[in-house]
C-alpha cells in the first residue's frame, strides 16, 4: 500500500502540480511542431539540470557504459531528458499525436502476429519500455482500429495524477492501475481477448534481480507470467523517435516464443537493450532502475 503522504508533503505536491498545469497548459497553446521541440530544451537544459534528472543520467551511463567520455555521457544524459519531455507533451497532446499516426507505416513480423492473435480472438501483452515514446506506438495502432489498455503505476503525487491518468485514457482502451484492483481488471480484460501495454523496464520491489544493459536489476517476470497463463501472445513493440524530433519509426517485433517466465523475459530485456545500445539517447536514463 502507498504510504500516507504529510500535510507538507501534499501542500508541496499541490503546488508542483500548479506549475506542471500551467507549464503544459502554456506549450498547449503554441503549434505542435513548436511546443514539443520547446519542452524537450526545457527538460534538457532547466528542468532535468534543476531536478537532479541529468545528474542521475550521468551516474547511470556511468556505470552501465564506463567506456564512455564524460562529454559523451553528458550528451546522453541531455539527450536522455530532451526525449523525456518531448514525450511527456507530446502525450498530454493526445489528439495531435492520434492525428499524426493514424496511417503511420508500421514495421516487423510482430504486425502480423497481432492481427492473426486478435482475429481469433486471443489475447495479446505487448511489451515495452521507457524508449522513444511507446504511446506514439500505441497511437499507430489505435489508427488501425485496434483498442489497447494498460497497466501503469500511480504517482506519488495525487494532483498530478488525476490529469495523468485521463492522458492515458485519451489513447482509448482500459487503463488499470498497479494493486489488487487493478489487476483484477487487468486479468479480467486479458482473458477476454483483449490487447494490453506493459512496460518491462521498471524497478519492482522483491522482483527477482535479472541481468539488464550488464548489472542486476530488479525486473517483473509478469508479462511473461500472463502470456503463458492467459496463452497470450507478447510482442516486444518500439517507437523510435526520428531525426526531426518529432516522428517515430514504429516496429513490432516477433512474438516471444512460450517458454517459461525467466527466459521469456530475458528476451524482453535483450530486446529492450538492443534498441537502448542503438539509440541511447532515447531511453529513461533518469530514472533509478539499477541500485
Amino acid at each position: 500500500m502507498a504510504r500516507q503522504r504529510s500535510e507538507d508533503q501534499r501542500r508541496t505536491d499541490r503546488l508542483v502540480d500548479g506549475a506542471v498545469r500551467a507549464l503544459i497548459g502554456t506549450l498547449k497553446a503554441l503549434p505542435y511542431s513548436w511546443r514539443v521541440p520547446l519542452m524537450g530544451w526545457l527538460m534538457a537544459r532547466v528542468i532535468g539540470p534543476l531536478a537532479g534528472f541529468t545528474d542521475r543520467a550521468r551516474s547511470n551511463l556511468a556505470l552501465i557504459l564506463p567506456e564512455l567520455t564524460a562529454a559523451e555521457r553528458d550528451r546522453i544524459a541531455r539527450a536522455a531528458c530532451d526525449n523525456a519531455g518531448r514525450a511527456l507533451i507530446e502525450n498530454y497532446s493526445a489528439s495531435e499525436l492520434l492525428a499524426r499516426q493514424k496511417g503511420a507505416q508500421i514495421r516487423g513480423p510482430g504486425l502480423a502476429a497481432l492481427s492473426e492473435a486478435h482475429a481469433a480472438g486471443r489475447p495479446v501483452i505487448l511489451a515495452s519500455g521507457h524508449f522513444g515514446n511507446y504511446e506514439a506506438a500505441r497511437a499507430a495502432l489505435v489508427g488501425r482500429g485496434f483498442v489497447i489498455g494498460g497497466l501503469y503505476r500511480p504517482m506519488a503525487n495525487e494532483f498530478f495524477n488525476s490529469h495523468y491518468v485521463r492522458t492515458m485514457e485519451a489513447y482509448g482502451g482500459p487503463i488499470f492501475p498497479q494493486g489488487r484492483a487493478g489487476t483484477t481488471g487487468f486479468v479480467k480484460h486479458l482473458r477476454a481477448g483483449g490487447l494490453l501495454v506493459l512496460l518491462v523496464d521498471q524497478r519492482i520491489m522483491d522482483a527477482p534481480h535479472m541481468d539488464f544493459m550488464g548489472q542486476p536489476a530488479r525486473t517483473a517476470t509478469s508479462a511473461a507470467e500472463l502470456a503463458l497463463r492467459y496463452d497470450a501472445a507478447l510482442i516486444p513493440f518500439y517507437a523510435t523517435r526520428q531525426p526531426d524530433g518529432l516522428s517515430f519509426e514504429v516496429t513490432l517485433e516477433a512474438p516471444v516464443p512460450p517458454s517459461d517466465p525467466v527466459t521469456m523475459t530475458r528476451a524482453l530485456n535483450d530486446s529492450l537493450e538492443a534498441r537502448i545500445r542503438a539509440h541511447p539517447g532515447q531511453w529513461f536514463w533518469i530514472h533509478r532502475r539499477w541500485r
